[in-house]
C-alpha cells in the first residue's frame, strides 16, 4: 500500500511539473518579449495601475514569473506585482490589443500607449502616424470581444 501511494504521489508530482513547465514554455513562446525575456520592453506593469503611467523599470529590480521577466521602478512595485502577477501583466500577451482584435496579429507595441479597462491593462502600437488606441476607443466592445477569441485561439 505505501508503494502504490509513493507511487501515485510521484506520478502527481510529475504531471504537476510537467504542467507548470508546459505553461511556462507557452507563455515564452506567445507572449511579446525581447530576446533576453524582458515583457513591456522594461516598462513597470504595476506603476500603470498605481501613478497611471508608464514607468520604466529598473534594471537591479526585477521579478521572473512564468518564464516571464519584468522590471520594476520601485522595490513595492515588485512586491505588489508578486503577490499577485495576473492583475498586473498585460492583455494578450503584451501584443497591441487593437491589432488581436481587428486581425488576430501579433503587433510590437508603444508602452506609454495604453488603456486600463475593468482592472486590465491593454497596450498599443503607437508610431508612424498610427496611434491604434484611438482607433480601439471607437469600436471597443467589439474590438475586446474579437481580440479576446483571437488570444484564446493563439494560446490554446
Amino acid at each position: 500500500m505505501k508503494k502504490l501511494f509513493s507511487l501515485l504521489l510521484a506520478s502527481a508530482f510529475t504531471i504537476s511539473m510537467a504542467s507548470a513547465q508546459t505553461a511556462t514554455d507557452l507563455h515564452k513562446k506567445h507572449y511579446n518579449l525581447d530576446s533576453e525575456g524582458l515583457a513591456i520592453k522594461g516598462y513597470d506593469p504595476v506603476s500603470y495601475f498605481t501613478v497611471q503611467k508608464a514607468q520604466e523599470g529598473k534594471k537591479d529590480i526585477t521579478l521572473t514569473a512564468e518564464g516571464i521577466t519584468y522590471r520594476f521602478a520601485t522595490t513595492q512595485d515588485r512586491d505588489l506585482f508578486k503577490a499577485n502577477p495576473a492583475k498586473y501583466q498585460p492583455q494578450y500577451g503584451g501584443w497591441c490589443a487593437y491589432a488581436m482584435g481587428a486581425t488576430g496579429e501579433k503587433v510590437d507595441i508603444d508602452p506609454g500607449t495604453f488603456k486600463l479597462l475593468d482592472g486590465k491593462l491593454y497596450l498599443f502600437y503607437n508610431k508612424f502616424f498610427n496611434n491604434t488606441k484611438k482607433t480601439w476607443d471607437k469600436d471597443e466592445a467589439n474590438l475586446k470581444r474579437k481580440a479576446d477569441a483571437n488570444w484564446d485561439k493563439i494560446i490554446k
